[in-house]
């Protein structure tokens, strides 16, 4: 499949659901700091393979794409301390660490098919 527009990239619609995720687990958080941290790394990447896609150029993709898988690595870090400060379950943590390390996976291989 040709991917026409960022919403086409499937690490785009996963980063996606972490997100969404992440922003409704902490709907009723008390802890802004810690709140405003995460979501703002979720959200870096999906907004940053959106960026990259959207410069139409393959070596400025490869820089955003780095840029989320930095943003990953963040977000798999804050969930450990999520988990250790009982903000998220065990189970919960796990599954969000999952889906952001998968992510990071699917971005180091879009990374070299570029």
């Amino acid at each position: 499949m040709k991917i026409e527009r960022f919403e086409d990239i499937n690490a785009w619609k996963t980063s996606r659901e972490l997100c969404n995720a992440i922003y409704k687990l902490l709907k009723e958080h008390r802890d802004y700091s810690f709140k405003s941290q995460m979501e703002r790394a979720a959200l870096s990447i999906m907004n940053n393979i959106a960026e990259g896609f959207e410069r139409k150029s393959n070596n400025e993709l490869r820089q955003f794409l780095y840029i989320a898988k930095g943003s990953c690595g963040e977000v798999r870090s804050m969930l450990y301390l999520a988990e250790d400060l009982s903000i998220f379950d065990p189970t919960t943590a796990e599954i969000l660490r999952d889906k952001a390390d998968h992510i990071s996976r699917m971005l180091s291989n879009f990374i070299k098919a570029l």
